[in-house]
Order: structure tokens, then sequence, then C-alpha cells
């Protein structure tokens, strides 16, 4: 991990890098990465977002998170609020920040690669709160996610065209160390 460096990524311009690591990552078609494409660069538009990049020594992306404060009118807010709401949870969708993604390529992955970004990332947040989704599995990411202190807000949820439900997540500001 050690010569793997977390710092500001220019997500518009590497955008084709990152969905690369994504697409290794996540298991994502040449189809799924072309809809992503466009999604990422006006997710990049909206206010406060903000984007981290892992580079190894040749320059090369191996990790990248981003998110930005939410918004109730984004896709994604629209899609979790009833799923938070039958739980009494919508409140959270208010005054938050949104990890939208985070991805290692596979071959970095349980290096502590992915803490940095999302702790990184949420550290800037001005907001007392994060949020994010995950594929509600048992799985790695899950696992990071709550020794970080995010818990289960709503499980499951389903998202137009995602072949698996998820779970949302929500954590308190500043992350857990």
């Amino acid at each position: 991990m050690d010569d793997v460096v977390v710092g500001p990524l220019d997500l518009i311009a590497r955008v084709d890098d990152a969905l690369a690591v994504q697409a290794l990552a996540f298991g994502l078609t040449d189809e799924e990465v072309g809809v992503r494409r466009h999604i990422v660069q006006r997710h990049m538009t909206s206010r406060g977002a903000r984007a981290l990049g892992a580079t190894a020594p040749d320059g090369r992306l191996v990790g990248f998170a981003y998110g930005m404060p939410n918004d109730r009118g984004h896709w994604w807010s629209t899609v979790v609020e009833p799923y938070l709401r039958r739980e009494g949870r919508d409140a959270w969708l208010d005054d938050a920040f949104v990890v939208t993604e985070l991805h290692v390529l596979p071959d970095h992955q349980k290096r502590g690669i992915g803490r940095r970004l999302i702790t990184v990332l949420t550290d800037a947040a001005t907001e007392p709160r994060s949020l994010l989704s995950a594929i509600d599995t048992d799985s790695p990411a899950r696992g990071l996610y709550r020794s970080l202190g995010y818990r289960d807000l709503a499980r499951p949820v389903y998202f137009p065209s995602a072949p698996s439900p998820y779970a949302v997540m929500g954590a308190p500001l500043p992350l857990h160390r």
C-alpha cells in the first residue's frame, strides 16, 4: 500500500481509467461502462462533487472513490427514499454526503486502499453523516463499511435494472478509525 498514493482525481479527465477499475472490480460489461461514463460525467458537475484516486508509482489508477452532498432530487435519492421512509429513516437523506462509487482493482484489494479512499473522501465533507448503497451480501466491502461505522438503514433495496438487491447504509461523520 505504501507505494500507492491517494489524492484528488480529475474524474472527468480520467473517467475511462476509473471505469476500467470499476469494470474489473464490479464485473461490468462494455455496455454498462458506456452508460456509466455519462452518469459519472454528469455527477461531477453536481455541487460539492469530489473524487479521489489511488495511483500506483507508474501512474496507473488502481482505485477511486467519488461522492457528493445528497440532493433529494437526484435519481439515487428518489429510488432509496421509499425504502428509507418504510424504515422511518428517510431523514438520513437530509444533510448527508453520499459515497457514490468506491472501487479498487482486485489485485490491490485488502491493502487498506479502499479504507483510505473512503475516509479521506468523507473527512472533507461538511455534512454530519454519510450514506452509500452496497450489494446486499456479506462481502468484504460491507465488512469495511461496518468497520467504519456504517450500519444498515434499509434492505433489501431494488434499483431498476440491477440484478441484485442492495442495502442502504449510513454512518455519522467522521468515520470510525
